[in-house]
């Protein structure tokens, strides 16, 4: 398990195992948040048996799972809605924590500059600076 917080409220994992969930729980979060087809992965790790496994230890569990054609701005605002609803820290994982990480940065355009956003993100081992020109694109749209 490796746990890359992003903000306060948030941190990203890749791929973590039903047996994570104590340690999940044990490490303050709150919610997961599955953003990883059930395609992905084989039984043992879709989104049913790790729903299981995560509320056996206290957890709430969501799935949102995205690929790059889902990544659209509702499936954003879903995500952060998500975010917004627990009642604590949420960790929200896929194959790298890439996806999550993207989905994050997207939903904080136009709350917090480029700089802020791409540098949580970095510090999280994620180097997205490619998405500049999307994030100052919706941040102008916003403005």
């Amino acid at each position: 398990m490796d746990i890359r917080p992003i903000s306060d409220r948030y941190s990203v994992s890749p791929q973590i195992d039903p047996e994570d969930a104590a340690a999940i729980k044990a490490a303050g979060v709150t919610t997961v948040i599955c953003n990883r087809p059930d395609a992905e992965v084989p039984p043992s790790h879709q989104s049913d048996a790790m729903r299981v496994a995560m509320e056996a230890a206290g957890l709430h569990f969501e799935v949102l799972p995205i690929t790059h054609q889902t990544m659209t701005p509702d499936r954003i605002a879903q995500q952060a809605a998500l975010v917004d609803a627990s009642d604590g820290p949420v960790l929200a994982y896929c194959a790298s924590g890439t996806r999550c990480s993207i989905l994050w940065a997207l939903s904080q355009a136009g709350q917090q500059s480029a700089d802020d956003i791409l540098g949580a993100v970095a510090k999280a081992g994620y180097d997205l600076s490619g998405l500049r020109p999307t994030l100052d694109a919706i941040a102008a749209q916003q403005a």
